[in-house]
This record gives C-alpha cells, structure tokens and sequence, in this order.
C-alpha cells in the first residue's frame, strides 16, 4: 500500500497521458448522439481566478458525465483575446500587445492543463489569431452586404480614460464599465449593427428557451423594452416642418400643453429663434457633459430652455411651446416628448418649473382630488375629460379611438416600439479587429475583397493613450487601393467591438482548423446547438443578446442551422471571501495556483462544486478545502487498503447478510443520486454528498465479514461517479485496480432499482403532532396494515397509556400521529 496520497505525483502523470494520448480530442460521429458543452472563453489576462475555476470545473464534470453516458461529447477552449488591457500594457510597458496576449494565454492553459479539464486543445481558437479574425471581418462583410451594417454620425458614449466609444449596454450608472470614468458624450460617425431589426425575435424567442434562468429571460426583455402606443405628428407653427412623437398613451394627447425635444436632435438649430439662440447654445454645451444616467434621474431638478418655436396639437389644434430638456434623448423613440403634465409626474414638475399650463384628460373618480387644482399628477386611469368628442370614453377604449382618429386624419398610425438601440461597434483601438471597409472618393465605403482577408494589424504603431486610435500613426495601414474602381482610397481606422469576437466563436469551435471556410455547414449542423452553455450571469444582456443576434443573422444568410445559439443556460453565482467579492484591493483573493500547489487540482474541484450549488454565491472556507483534501485521503486509503481483496474478488455475487444488503442500498443509491443530480439537475454538492456517506457505509462495512464482490463492486462504482468531480486520483485508483482501459474511456455505472427496496423502513411517532418516537416496520404496507402493526407496538401503547386517542393519523413509511386529549 502507498502510505500517502501524492497528489502532486499523480496529477502530473495523468495529466501527461492525456495530452500524449490526445484523450479528449473529437471529432464526429453519426453513431452516436452528441452533446455540446460549453464555458464562457476567457479574457486571457494571464492568472486564472477562482470564478473560473468554478464555471470550468462545473463544465467539466457535465463533459466527463456525458461522456461516461455514450454521448459524442464536444468540450472546447478558446480566449477572448482582443481588448484594452494588453493596449494599456502597452503604454504602460512597452510590451507589444501581441506580445502580452500570447504570453498570457500561455500561462493560461498551463494553468487550465494543470487543472485537469477535458477540453479538445486542436480546436482552440484566440479571436487575436489572424486565423481567426479573418472569418469575423468575413462575417461583417456579409452583414454589410445584407443591410446590417452601416456608417452613421451621431452623439456616443465617450470614455475620457479608455479614449474609445461605449455601447450602451457598456455603460453602467453613467460609468464606463471596465474603468469606471464617468461617460460623456462625443459626435463621430460610427459603424453599427441594425440589431433593431431581429428586436420581435430577440422578443419571442425567449419563450421557447426553456432551458434558462428566468431571471436571464427577464433583464433581456426588459433591455429589449417592447411597447405599444401611437406615432403622434405635430406641425411646427410658421413653418413647413413636423415633429413626430411616440407615446404609449395617445388617449391623453388632448392635455398636452407642451413639447420636449433632445438638446442633441437636428431640428432644434432650425427652429430656435434669433432671441433665444446664445441660451440654446449654452445649454447645449452643458448637457454634453452629463451623462444619459444623469440626464433621465427622476430626482433631479427640471431644467430647460425654450426654444421660441410652437407646435400645433393635430386634434384640438391648440398651439404649445417647443423646449429642449437634457431628460429627453435623441437615441431614445423619436428624440421628442410630447408633456402631458395632468398625469406624468415628469412633465408635472418641468410644468410647474416653467409655468406652464396642467391640464387633467382623466378622471379617476377620487373624491380626494381636485382636478382644477391637482397637487401631482394623477393616475391615468378612468374616464377621459376635457377631451372633445372622446369625453366620457374609458381611457383603454379611448387609446384605440384615439389612434384610429390620428390614423383617418394622416397624423399619427399605431406603432410599436423598442427600447433595444442598434448597436454601435465602432472603436477607437488598435488591439481588436480591423473593420474591413475602404472608403474611395468615387465610390464610398466598400467592403475588402473576401480573397484579401485578413485585413492584418500593422505593427508600426505607437501607443500613447491619447487622441485617436493607435491605427493612425501606422504609415503603411491606412494607404489602399479601392476594390471597387481601383482608384487610390482608405481603409477605416476603427476595430470592432470585442464583443462581436465572442458572438460567433462556438460556431468556429465546431470546425476550428478549416482554412477555407469559417465552418463547415455540414460539421456545424452536427454539432450546434450548444446543449449546455456555462457562464456568469453578469454576460446575460452584453454577450447572450449579442450572440442571439448573431445566430439569428447568420441563420437567415443560410449560414447556420439553429436560430438560437444556446438550448440550456446555466449562470453560476460568484466566489466571495467573508461576504464579499474577491478583490486585491480587499485583499481577501484566493490564488487558485496557491490552492492547487498545496492541496492538488482535484481537491480544488470537489470543494468548489461541493461547496455550494452552482446558481448560488459560493462563500469560500480553507476548512472546507482542508475537508475535501482529508475526504480524498479517505477513499485513497480505502481503496488501496482493500485493493488485494478486490484483484482477487469475484464479478458476481450474492447478498447474504444484513450488512451486505445495508452496502448495496448505499452503493445503487449513490449512483442514482449521482445520475440523476450531475444528468439533470446540476446539484453537485448533493451529488458529491452522496459519495461521501458512501465511503462512509464501506468503511463501517470493511469491520464485518466481507462479501468481496460486493466490496469490489462498491469501490469500483464508487471510483466511478467520483470520477467527473476528481478525474486524477479516480484515475490512479482505477489502474491500480488492475483495469487496462483508461476511466475516461469507462462506461457510467448502472443501478438496481430492486436493491433500492428496503425490507424495514423508519418511521416516526408523533403525539399531537410532537416528535416522541422512532421505530422500525416492514416496507410496503398499505395504510391499514400499518396503523394496525403501530398501534400494536409497546413504545406506542407505554406513550398513550392512560390518555384517549382522539384521531390517529398514519401516513405509510412516514410517519404515524397520535391526537390524545
């Protein structure tokens, strides 16, 4: 017997065999049914953290199930590998981005190989790989030629730290979301997405994924903001212009008495008059610094200017001024708001700031307010007043009337609308993927030829953190020649948005060396969709959405399959420290390089997926990684202890004795437990549970006469489910078991649903309705039977002597309650 378990010996050993024997390489098989499992790449930022170490171990164990069950198992790696950080380190080091990146993902899959995870290394893929990023300028080609890409000016989020331009799903409580610098706004002409156009099947096609979080479901429809209303249009008094508004409440149009329009939207240079110009301007300029979170709080003061300028209500043809507000945004519905100040508290205080007429169209029939003299705005549910023709119409019948009457008269149709802006994906950087677009005189912006792809990253570049991007000081990238006339022309000096690298990259994964194609149609169908997608719950607007769209755009080109990209979801809680979020500048960050080095990957693997369930927050302890290195112990020494008896022991067996039957209970419950929480429900913690009050009957059962079949079969079952949780240590035991074949390559062990019948069963006594008593009866009996044999029991009859049995209520195998006065 080997006196101690050597992790550190045999961690490095199976990990070798593996990388030699290629042993989770895959490729496809129309023999058997496939299964795709998938975790978020990571950022290769070059350490791994423990929320990674809990997403990968978490996949890994369904990859090595799945597996183990027969399925034809896809479980890939890759790195997100463009973005800021390796720019910055550029400018603070001196270190080539490039550089930074591959040293990084380096150390990384070190780090990922030393954890044990049974990814297909060949179909790595790094979105900073020429190799790959050539497909994704590939992409944006066909949705360019599509209509899903295209070059517009507007007002964008600018970060003044990073110097690059925000989606806004990028920025968070007015805030860049990676540095944390307040967001203020910058005029440039942008690339974007019509994302707009997939908002109705971004929308409904939430229903039919089952399996995610509904939580998930939830922040996307919410982002994607769906309503329905009207499009009111208003003419501009002494001129041949109109204002067109969305409202969701065209019932109320005739107490509008003014108009709101973005500081930002074209038409208010055109109808601010003389007089009022300078104070324009001036507002103007100061609405550019503030940000859309401090633009739309409902706590803030009401400012705004008057633009001189009037428009003419389309039913009641009442004339009302026109104003510029910073709680207006252009990027928003129209970029103007109809103010109904009667009954929008908004509207009320920008009303009552600028003297402005209130003027109530619904009656609530609350004898507390006076409508001639409302203290705020009231409900805008009731009755309609002060509304011409539609007075004394119900408010929800009046928003259809209303709509009907604006649609005969030319002014106004119902409409729907989105809240989903389309998506701007523009940057000003030089560590991402260059747009490949060329912009000719004669021509206009023309996409690169498909043969001359990749448009490759120039190297001669200089790296200030300041100004533009980093592709404007290169001499040698932005000189072309048009492929369109031929003519002398410019590429674009933006790369795309990072996240548009991990919208499609699972699609890659399914073909990753092909040199010809992105993928192949034939290989993707196979494999897509992703069965099981794992990840943070953090990612469930920027990169699920993103990816929903991408899946959806490609699969109308004919390029994909599945119109979603993900079947299952499973967004896994933080790893905290002491109720908080690890953090260096806590100081309370577990190095998961520390972890493994002291007590080995599978240690690290188990107490992370048995420390809580995966949905959950998981509070890290040392004394449960400290309890997970000691239960290992437990079963190395269990199963060389008793390694002679099981070489020698038989395949079949009988059970003969009680403690027999008490073992083969434990063992097939343990293997369905494991089946069934690992195969559906993902509960790892009590999967893992199981196992260890398995160990525990084995080693009670080691003191008795031992049945060595049922011993070997016990330990081998055992080794076996513990094997997705612990692959190393299972693996040593196995061999030194004396099996040849490898345990990734061994089928999962079955159960005998007739050893899960137990011939005595505990029940518990109750009187009125208090615990008094535990005793032991003969499973199966009907309820007759069983009252009978109770109350027939001495323990019973000594707890009711001398009182009356009122009621007896007996639920068989459970529980019998006595109610006595």
């Amino acid at each position: 017997m080997k006196e101690k378990y050597n992790f550190r010996e045999i961690e490095t050993k199976w990990q070798k065999i593996w990388e030699e024997e290629k042993a989770f390489k895959i490729s496809e098989d129309t023999d058997k049914e496939k299964y795709y499992v998938l975790e978020m790449f990571p950022y290769p930022s070059g350490k791994l953290h423990m929320g990674h170490v809990r997403n990968y171990s978490i996949g890994d164990v369904v990859a090595r199930f799945k597996t183990m069950k027969g399925f034809n198992v896809l479980h890939p790696m890759g790195y997100d590998s463009f973005g800021l950080p390796a720019e910055n380190a550029a400018i603070k080091h001196g270190v080539e981005p490039a550089k930074w990146t591959w040293d990084n993902i380096a150390e990384m899959t070190n780090q990922l190989k030393e954890m044990g995870l049974s990814y297909d290394w060949d179909r790595t893929v790094q979105t900073c790989n020429p190799n790959y990023y050539k497909w994704m300028q590939w992409i944006f080609i066909q949705f360019y030629n599509k209509g899903l890409a295209y070059k517009k000016e507007n007002p964008v989020n600018w970060c003044p730290s990073c110097k690059t331009v925000l989606a806004n799903e990028q920025v968070v409580d007015g805030a860049c979301e990676r540095c944390g610098s307040i967001v203020g706004k910058k005029n440039l002409s942008q690339w974007y997405f019509k994302i707009t156009d997939y908002a109705e099947r971004l929308l409904k096609n939430l229903d039919i994924l089952e399996g995610w979080p509904n939580k998930v479901k939830t922040m996307q429809k919410n982002w994607i903001g769906k309503s329905r209303g009207a499009e009111v249009t208003f003419d501009i008094k002494g001129m041949d212009k109109k204002i067109t508004v969305f409202t969701t409440r065209p019932d109320t149009l005739y107490g509008t008495t003014f108009m709101v329009i973005a500081p930002e939207h074209p038409l208010v240079e055109e109808i601010t008059t003389p007089e009022q110009k300078a104070e324009i301007e001036a507002y103007k300029e100061k609405v550019q610094r503030m940000t859309d979170i401090e633009r739309t709080s409902t706590t803030n003061e009401k400012t705004g200017v008057f633009t001189g300028s009037y428009v003419i209500n389309p039913v009641s043809g009442t004339e009302f001024p026109i104003y510029i507000s910073d709680y207006v945004l252009l990027d928003y519905g129209t970029g103007c708001v109809m103010g109904v100040p009667g009954h929008d508290q908004r509207d009320f205080d920008f009303a009552k700031k600028f003297d402005l007429p209130i003027i109530p169209v619904i009656d609530t029939h609350d004898p507390e307010i006076d409508l001639n003299n409302l203290p705020h705005a009231t409900a805008a549910e009731g009755t309609l007043i002060n509304s011409g023709e539609f007075n004394g119409m119900n408010n929800k019948e009046a928003i259809v009337k209303m709509t009907e009457k604006l649609e005969s008269m030319g002014r106004g149709k119902g409409t729907i609308n989105y809240k989903l802006r389309d998506w701007l994906i523009s940057r000003q950087r030089y560590w991402g993927t260059p747009i490949p677009m060329i912009y000719c005189e004669d021509c206009g912006w023309v996409p690169e030829k498909e043969e001359n792809l990749p448009v490759m990253l120039p190297t001669d570049v200089e790296f200030t953190g300041k100004g533009e991007s980093p592709l404007t000081t290169s001499k040698v990238f932005a000189q072309c020649t048009c492929p369109k006339c031929g003519k002398k022309a410019t590429r674009e000096m933006d790369t795309m948005d990072t996240f548009l690298d991990s919208s499609w990259y699972f699609l890659r994964y399914c073909d990753a060396l092909n040199e010809e194609k992105a993928w192949d149609f034939d290989k993707q169908k196979y494999w897509m969709n992703v069965d099981q997608y794992i990840g943070g719950v953090e990612h469930a607007i920027l990169h699920l959405m993103y990816a929903r769209f991408f899946q959806m755009a490609l699969y109308d080109l004919g390029l994909v399959s599945n119109e979603e990209p993900f079947e299952n979801l499973l967004t896994q809680g933080m790893v905290i420290k002491e109720g908080k979020k690890m953090s260096k500048s806590i100081g309370n960050v577990v190095s998961p390089e520390e972890i493994i080095g002291k007590f080995g990957a599978d240690t690290a693997r188990l107490f992370i997926l048995f420390a809580a369930p995966p949905e959950r927050e998981l509070d890290w302890s040392d004394k449960g990684v400290e309890g997970s290195y000691r239960f290992l112990n437990r079963v190395y020494r269990l199963v060389y202890d008793m390694s002679d008896v099981i070489k020698n022991a038989p395949d079949t067996y009988e059970i003969k004795s009680s403690e027999d039957k008490s073992l083969a209970y434990a063992m097939n419950y343990t293997v369905k437990k494991v089946t069934e929480d690992v195969g559906g429900r993902f509960n790892f913690n009590t999967a893992i549970s199981s196992i260890m009050e398995l160990v525990n009957e084995m080693y009670k059962y080691k003191d008795h006469e031992i049945n060595e079949g049922l011993m070997k079969d016990a330990v081998e079952k055992m080794i076996l489910v513990l094997s997705p949780f612990a692959p190393h240590i299972c693996e040593e035991m196995w061999q030194h078991l004396g099996h040849e074949t490898k345990l990734y390559k061994t089928s999962w062990p079955s159960y005998d649903e007739k050893a899960l019948i137990k011939d005595e069963i505990e029940v518990v006594v109750q009187i009125n309705g208090k615990l008094k008593e535990r005793m032991l009866v003969p499973s199966g009996l009907d309820k007759a039977a069983f009252e009978k044999l109770a109350m027939e029991n001495e323990k019973v009859k000594a707890l009711v002597e001398g009182k009356n049995v009122v009621k007896v209520i007996a639920v068989p195998g459970k529980l019998l309650n006595l109610v006595v006065k």
